[in-house]
């Protein structure tokens, strides 16, 4: 598995200089993991779901199609593989300054409207991760508002 992220990183995300850049290339499959793992959250993975881990994971970090589904490919294994979220957060908590994790936040919003029913499995999991990020309840709210009303908008 070690192998396939790291042809995936250096085929598809790897610019020139190496050692930022694997670092950059560990933060995307760390954010594309939770994204995965909010949609796994009610245990019902819906293609509505799918289709908004796709859209952010683009989104976010600028990336053709194919390299897109190959990330997600990689991070739902790396999510599958992993132990707890501290090791995708504290990566995060590392690098990202509070704009990005705000951001990362609201994506994780969309994932949850995207089938337009939230459970309770599912904002429970993004309040965890909101504290797991260091991020204040009140951008928990305001992320969630943010995404409600930009999803409803969109219909």
């Amino acid at each position: 598995m070690i192998d396939r992220i790291r042809q995936f990183f250096a085929t598809h995300l790897s610019p020139d200089s190496a050692s930022g850049d694997s670092q950059e290339h560990r933060l995307r499959l760390a954010c594309a993991a939770l994204l995965i793992e909010v949609s796994r959250a009610d245990y019902e993975i819906t293609a509505e779901e799918m289709a908004a881990v796709s859209v952010a994971v683009r989104k976010t970090f600028g990336l053709s199609a194919a390299e897109t589904m190959e990330l997600i490919q990689l991070a739902e294994e790396e999510a599958d593989g992993a132990t707890s979220y501290h090791e995708f957060t504290s990566l995060i908590n590392d690098s990202y300054s509070k704009e990005q994790k705000i951001q990362l936040l609201e994506r994780l919003w969309e994932v949850v409207f995207a089938d337009a029913e939230m459970e309770k499995y599912e904002e429970h999991l993004v309040r965890k991760l909101a504290d797991l990020l260091y991020l204040p309840h009140s951008q928990f709210i305001a992320t969630k508002l943010r995404a409600q009303a930009r999803l409803q908008g969109s219909e």
